[in-house]
């Protein structure tokens, strides 16, 4: 195969920008040829401090032939326009998380860019990391037998500590279960499996918060989502799980998922994280025997690559808009029991995609 670099447009220059435009800067198979925001000036800044040959608008960047591909890093409340208008210009997509709002809307942005004939991917892609992927071959390899369950742990005083514009986490589409969430529920996902049926409580500290950081620090704002949801998951296959996403904890624990089977119990990396050991404890054992990881721990904009050389090679994307409806719809659903107390049945699936290789490498072109 002999082709150019897949040519991709950033769409939304905020702060996650700087950990895709990092790397998809440095990966062969994608060249990134505009940045673009509703703020000319923070694409125009963001494009100079990247060597991206040219910036502007949103519309600017869909109007490129050379462009093929966005990476739709706009506010979750945008997810579903600016990924509707990439889709009608023909573009793929991939989507930070959430893939949007609520599970109507991203079902209709599916059926279109099947209609289309582009694809959609949806963050996050730490499940193509070493830390993940890791974990489900050593799963798959029946080192802990059969998996059984899985206990997660999020909890924390909340981001407005360090974030200088925080309001946002807070709106709809945010909270810890949109905005953490995601990462725990897509890495059980990658290993479990659909999940079937959901229950939770959900719980709300206070009424507004208080910027920690940043030219507004003092400043207050009103919260307009639970701030504490516990949440309990069966899964097609028979396996079960327990999650709790908090801010409003003084007590930090984040990163913890343990997966537990009939022969041990599995300590997974931080799902927020593409890299991290594992940890493998039998009944018999006294502690825990470390595994190092093995794979790609590149950062985020690996699943943009494996999305890439799935367009050139015909065969299906890993974090895919189908996982990320799946996910979504977990979390309304989630949300929905939280305030009604009841058990919600999930009505999407998805094909489980394949493990990574661990050879399996952004940084070595395959084109």
């Amino acid at each position: 195969m002999s082709e150019e670099p897949f040519g991709i447009a950033v769409v939304g220059c905020g702060v996650i920008s700087d950990q895709y435009l990092k790397n998809l800067t440095r990966f062969p198979d994608v060249r990134v040829v505009f940045c673009a925001d509703i703020d000319a000036g923070r694409a125009k800044a963001q494009a100079e401090a990247y060597g991206i040959p040219d910036a502007g608008t949103p519309a600017q960047a869909l109007a490129r032939d050379d462009v093929r591909l966005v990476v739709n890093l706009t506010v979750p409340a945008a997810h579903a326009e600016v990924a509707a208008a990439a889709i009608e210009a023909g573009k793929h997509v991939w989507n930070e998380k959430p893939l949007t709002l609520d599970v109507a809307s991203a079902t209709r942005l599916l059926i279109t860019a099947a209609n289309a004939g582009v694809r959609v991917g949806c963050a996050p892609d730490t499940v193509l990391g070493a830390g993940i992927q890791s974990a489900r071959r050593l799963i798959d390899q029946g080192r802990i037998g059969t998996p059984l369950s899985a206990l997660t742990l999020f909890q924390g005083p909340g981001p407005e500590s360090w974030h200088p514009a925080p309001e946002f986490l807070f709106a709809a589409g945010a909270g810890p279960l949109y905005d953490i969430g995601p990462y725990y529920l897509s890495t059980l996902a990658a290993i479990f499996g659909p999940a079937q049926r959901v229950a939770a409580v959900s719980r709300r500290a206070r009424d507004t918060r208080v910027i920690g950081s940043g030219p507004r620090k003092g400043a207050s704002f009103g919260v307009e989502v639970p701030t504490y949801t516990s949440a309990l998951v069966e899964y097609e296959a028979g396996q079960a799980a327990q999650l709790l996403f908090t801010w409003d904890s003084a007590l930090k624990r984040n990163g913890f998922l343990e997966i537990t089977g009939t022969e041990a119990t599995l300590a997974v990396p931080d799902p927020n994280r593409f890299d991290g050991d594992l940890r493998v404890r039998r009944a018999a054992d006294e502690d825990w025997t470390v595994i190092g990881s093995a794979g790609a721990a590149a950062g985020r904009g690996s699943g943009v690559v494996d999305m890439v050389r799935a367009v050139r090679l015909g065969g299906p994307h890993r974090a895919s808009g189908e996982i990320g409806l799946h996910v979504l719809e977990m979390m309304e659903k989630i949300a929905r029991s939280g305030e009604t107390g009841s058990f919600e049945t999930i009505v999407s699936t998805f094909d489980m995609p394949a493990p990574l290789d661990a050879e399996w490498d952004p940084y070595a072109a395959a084109v």
